[in-house]
């Protein structure tokens, strides 16, 4: 038992009056009682209610799906990145006929194809329930809201009495409004399961999201278009990150339209008619599906939160303090609906400093750089000070570009069109930021990311010998240029 508490093995005792021994809660009418209630079990619900298990706390998580997950293992990132990989043998195979070796043209499964990814959701998922009785976290399942400060309620009647709660619900997919009720206009969620697989479709958005999905349905065969509102896809990135995924794309894809409007969808027997508003695209569009990928929504708004006392705003988040404390000290949020990005890995870091703030430890969330990655073709990674936050908020820097033209890992993999590039302070040489565009990027923007949280500089990077020939050597060559010592190419510095 937490804290050493013992029982008589003669009393007999109910699981609410255990639950109360355990939690110092009065059971009441509670279906279960904890000291720490975890609400929604994705990447930073699953990580807090671990976490909290292994510092001794009692926890039950609460999961309104019968498997747990989340968004991300289920209908997210793990089963995107599954036909994202797909999609890369495909364009992989095709590309070597330029080298001398020929495929035949693919002949895509779409029901297999389905059934291999459900099987790589499947083995994750059911990793974490196993991982879950482990450490005897009790899982309940069912759509929660809060009924007091210290008390949930589901929709299957149950109740979940607390001493500390981690709001770990999420976002969900928005739509826009007025579409019609059709099967063929799909969210992110409905695009993965490939039913059928389309001859042409839209995608509506240019985000993260919906260029990943846009990769996946043209490597397996559908005439793709996309269409954005801003003037560029992926925005808030720098524009040079686009120019190498923009040359590959282009030839690929039916049509990109930016600084597009979507005024209206009409479904028809054959297909779903789209109206556009923009200088240079087509008054209408006929498409087999739609994707309609225009970004995320919190979901503290849909918790009846106000009942616990706990703030949200319009957006649906909820504001937390560097220990993910909420305005009510024993409620904690994290993940999507706690504010700044919408990406798993942050949510498993403040999970983490959510229990352990909880269990006693002095633990705060401090993160100087969050990386954010597109697994497009090329993959486009970027973490730390972006040039355009460089330039809006007048920071000196000195920018360093690797063309991987340079790379011989690179031309040996026939993708020589990406690059790396860095950004350094003038004055102290530390690294502020960086980026990385061409294949395994998200893996390589990890060292970056490592140099911006440690305060390196130009050399702690410099001097660290990089195996050869790979593409992380592209992160040395950005480093020794800036020193003016870089031998791969010819960049002399400016004294």
């Amino acid at each position: 038992m937490a804290g050493g508490e013992s029982f008589d093995d003669t009393q007999v005792m109910t699981p609410g009056e255990i639950d109360a021994a355990v939690t110092g809660i009065s059971p009441g009418e509670a279906t279960h009682s904890a000291q720490v209630v975890v609400l929604g079990s994705g990447p930073g619900g699953y990580t807090a209610a671990f976490r909290a298990a292994d510092l001794g706390l009692d926890v039950v998580l609460v999961e309104r799906w019968p498997v747990l997950g989340g968004v991300c293992l289920n209908v997210g990132c793990i089963p995107s990145k599954a036909l994202l990989h797909a999609a890369k043998v495909i364009d992989d195979a095709a590309a070597m006929a330029d080298h001398g070796v020929t495929f035949g043209s693919p002949v895509i499964d779409g029901d297999k194809l389905r059934d291999w990814k459900n099987e790589v959701v499947g083995k994750l998922t059911g990793g974490l329930a196993m991982m879950a009785k482990q450490r005897k976290v009790r899982v309940v399942t069912g759509e929660a809201k809060f009924e007091s400060p210290n008390r949930l309620r589901l929709d299957n009647g149950e109740t979940v009495d607390f001493r500390n709660c981690i709001i770990a619900a999420g976002s969900e997919s928005m739509m826009l409004p007025g579409l019609p009720d059709d099967p063929r206009i799909v969210d992110s969620t409905g695009a993965l399961e490939l039913t059928p697989i389309p001859k042409k479709m839209l995608v509506v958005g240019g985000g993260i999201i919906g260029l990943e999905m846009a990769c996946v349905y043209s490597a397996l065969g559908t005439d793709v278009s996309v269409v954005e509102l801003t003037d560029t896809l992926m925005p808030g990135t720098d524009p040079d990150l686009l120019r190498p995924f923009l040359n590959i794309i282009k030839p690929r894809y039916e049509a990109i339209m930016v600084s597009t409007r979507v005024t209206g969808m009409r479904a028809t027997v054959p297909s779903i008619e789209v109206s556009f508003e923009g200088d240079k695209a087509p008054s209408v569009g006929v498409y087999d599906r739609v994707l309609v990928a225009v970004g995320r929504r919190a979901n503290g708004g849909t918790l009846d939160a106000d009942k616990a006392g706990v703030m949200v705003d319009e957006r649906g988040i909820i504001a937390v303090d560097k220990q993910m404390r909420t305005n009510v000290p024993h409620i904690y949020a994290i993940g999507d609906l706690a504010g700044g990005p919408m990406l798993a890995h942050k949510a498993t870091h403040e999970a983490k400093v959510a229990a352990e703030v909880i269990a006693g430890e002095k633990s705060y969330f401090d993160a100087r750089a969050i990386p954010s990655v597109a697994y497009t073709d090329p993959e486009v990674a970027w973490v730390g000070l972006t040039e355009i936050e460089a330039k809006a908020e007048n920071i000196e820097y000195e920018k360093v570009k690797i063309p991987w033209a340079a790379s011989g890992r690179a031309i040996s993999l026939g993708r020589s069109e990406g690059f790396t590039k860095l950004l350094f302070d003038k004055k102290t040489n530390r690294v502020l930021g960086g980026a990385i565009v061409g294949p395994s990027a998200g893996d390589l923007i990890s060292e970056i990311c490592l140099a911006v949280e440690m305060g390196a500089d130009a050399s702690d990077i410099s001097l660290t010998i990089h195996p050869h020939p790979t593409l992380s050597e592209t992160v040395a060559f950005a480093s020794e240029a800036f020193e003016g010592t870089l031998t791969d190419l010819y960049m002399p510095k400016k004294r």
